[in-house]
């Protein structure tokens, strides 16, 4: 009776939170600062609570056996990645939105005299078709005094004619010392040399289109003059590899959505938004007095953003999609390029500029400092733990967590209902628990080890480009990826069997903690399944469309009447045609708005459409790419969808495709 009473009550817990949740979108405004303080103290008294209770009633007594060992070790690190996401409640708890100051102060300059402003185009080895939209972008940019320079640490030679086309200069230096912060300071030094500099920097990836209006708007955030770098989201018209290889390109955003739209404006509001590589501008004599970029770490970005404010300039965000790149198609190059960003913070942790060093760092941006430290060494690292350690149980009758089933409702439960509901609030849908593990998960290793490794030996690293493009038109299993998950698999499900009939009676002394581990394991089995499945590569389709609903004339030959059809999709050198079809190989005229008459043939037809092929000339191919890029008609999913998750990932699972 007193068991019932028990659950019953944690029932009552779990039944008042999510009555709350219920609530939280009709009480609470999300872009209120005080409705999000309210939302994220209730959600940081949970967390503690839940961290107090693990404190003084599941851990195993000290002495000397495994179980205290054990259940120390893991109370730990889930109290470091508590701690983490303590830090993240308080950063969320504000959001500063720029719009309406960029439409205030557009064109705050004195009349006549716009300032001068160099778009740096930082490359290495990206493909041809990459930098021609990029290139093309930069060539359509709307502000009136640009200069436009591809830096080449390639050194291909081609490049420079290529690059003149669009109207930009291409740039080489003798080596590739510092990698992109040195690659990016050669010009700049170069720059400072001239008679006469440029005002601003920006700084754009090989692979990140502008939109026409890129600098018309970042540029109105300079009215002030501390303000020394503005940076703007980065968003993708590809889908990342996590979205691709389960199928979720059309429900579920990707990865960096959270940060870029949610994160970083919660940091603008705390003063700590921060530089993150490309789609930003700098004040040229900003840059100048901090000796340009620094290259003390290989996320020169972070890093340029903490030398400013040490110097008194300021960081802000501008949360306004003027940018389209494209995502890491590739699990090895995503995770690389995740590890290169943990290692690079580290190395900034523990140089002249960390949060423990003496320096003229506000106390605000050593907070900024220490919870991206806080991130990347409790998140990854807890998130192993919780695979691993269930299997002490299995395997060695080893008790990582002593507590009831009544208990973890109330204290567990609660806490983590409360904080998915929060952070969805806050984000309208875009934490979805096992989606989200996944996505962590995939990286886990690779990030552990650099967290740990940078803090510990932060000198010494070369960097590692993150390839973009290539050839995706095989299925590929990462096995190498893979392997580790799948022993982890296998022994889950082994110390799940030994556990449940092979040893049954030998752990009946685990009593109610028997079902917490045996839910804690079972989530385990879902989660890794889901992490080897998103190792498996799926091809992607040759060209990306961008969906383009709008009304083209068609001509099938000389003198032949015209049509009226839809077209549904659009790419640089194909279109997707709905309303008028013809055979595989027919030559036919298609009129697309602005762009004018463009050559095209029949690649298959369809029911009531075609694939075609397009066959532009230059002027018609820039003008496409301008349409699809720099207009800022770039696909993507903004927010989850969440009744499509399930049937687009069963899609994949029973048809091989995304």
């Amino acid at each position: 009776m007193i068991y019932l009473s028990a659950f019953q009550s944690s029932l009552l817990h779990l039944a008042l939170v999510a009555g709350v949740v219920l609530l939280l979108p009709s009480v609470f405004n999300r872009e209120t600062n005080l409705h999000r303080t309210i939302v994220f103290a209730t959600a940081g008294l949970l967390a503690m609570r839940y961290v107090w209770w693990r404190a003084t009633e599941t851990l195993a007594p000290f002495g000397l056996t495994w179980d205290c060992l054990a259940s120390w070790s893991f109370f730990a690190l889930e109290a470091g990645a508590v701690l983490s996401s303590l830090s993240a409640f308080t950063l969320l708890s504000r959001v500063r939105h720029r719009q309406a100051e960029a439409d205030a102060n557009a064109g705050w300059w004195a009349p006549g005299r716009p300032p001068r402003v160099a778009v740096l185009i930082a490359t290495y080895n990206e493909d041809r078709d990459v930098l021609e939209r990029t290139l093309a972008g930069a060539a359509a940019l709307n502000h009136p005094v640009v200069e436009i320079l591809v830096l080449d640490d390639g050194r291909r030679p081609w490049l420079t004619e290529f690059a003149a086309r669009f109207g930009a200069r291409h740039v080489t230096r003798p080596d590739n010392a510092h990698a992109k912060a040195g690659n990016i300071n050669h010009t700049l030094a170069a720059l400072a040399e001239r008679a006469e500099r440029p005002d601003f920097v920006a700084v754009l990836d090989a692979d990140f289109v502008p939109h026409r209006n890129f600098l018309e708007r970042t540029l109105a955030l300079f009215h002030e003059p501390d303000i020394g770098l503005v940076q703007t989201p980065q968003h993708f018209f590809n889908a990342d590899p996590i979205q691709h290889n389960l199928g979720l390109s059309r429900s579920y955003p990707d990865e960096q959505r959270f940060f870029f739209d949610h994160l970083q404006p919660s940091r603008d509001a705390w003063g700590i938004a921060f530089c993150c590589g490309t789609s930003s501008v700098m004040r040229f004599e900003a840059l100048k007095r901090i000796g340009f970029f620094p290259t003390d770490s290989i996320t020169e970005d972070f890093l340029v953003t903490i030398a400013l404010q040490n110097a008194g300039f300021r960081t802000v965000y501008l949360d306004e999609a003027l940018t389209e790149g494209l995502a890491p198609e590739g699990l090895k190059e995503y995770i690389t390029q995740r590890a290169r960003w943990c290692l690079g913070l580290m190395q900034i942790a523990r140089g002249k500029l960390g949060p423990l060093s003496r320096n003229r760092l506000r106390l605000r941006d050593r907070w900024s400092l220490i919870d991206s430290v806080l991130y990347w060494t409790t998140t990854f690292t807890f998130r192993l733990a919780a695979l691993t350690f269930p299997l002490l149980y299995w395997f060695f009758n080893v008790t990582v967590v002593n507590a009831t089933v009544p208990d973890v409702i109330s204290y567990f439960g609660t806490y983590f209902l409360f904080v998915i509901a929060a952070l969805n609030f806050v984000s309208g849908g875009l934490v979805v628990p096992l989606v989200n593990d996944v996505s962590q998960m995939l990286g886990a290793i690779p990030i552990t080890r650099a967290a740990y490794t940078g803090l510990l030996k932060p000198h010494g690293h070369a960097f590692k480009v993150t390839a973009k493009g290539g050839d995706r038109t095989r299925t590929i299993v990462q096995w190498g990826l893979m392997r580790p998950f799948a022993i982890l698999f296998a022994l889950t499900v082994l110390g799940l069997m030994v556990g449940l009939f092979s040893w049954r009676y030998a752990f009946d002394d685990a009593g109610d903690g028997k079902v917490v581990i045996l839910f804690w394991t079972f989530y385990n089995l879902i989660v890794l399944a889901l992490t080897m499945f998103a190792c498996v590569e799926l091809p992607r389709a040759e060209r990306h469309y961008v969906d383009v609903p709008e009304r083209v004339t068609v001509r099938f030959g000389e003198g032949a009447a015209t049509r009226r059809a839809w077209m549904r999709g659009l790419a640089t050198d194909g279109m997707r045609l709905r309303g008028a079809t013809a055979p595989a190989g027919t030559d036919l005229v298609v009129s697309i708005g602005e762009v004018g008459e463009v050559a095209a043939t029949v690649v298959k037809s369809e029911d009531d459409g075609a694939i075609l092929r397009l066959l532009p000339d230059e002027t018609q191919r820039e003008a496409i790419m301008n349409r699809l890029y720099a207009a800022g008609n770039a696909p993507g999913v903004t927010q989850t969808r969440l009744p499509g998750i399930l049937p687009d990932f069963l899609i994949r699972l029973t048809s091989g495709r995304p």
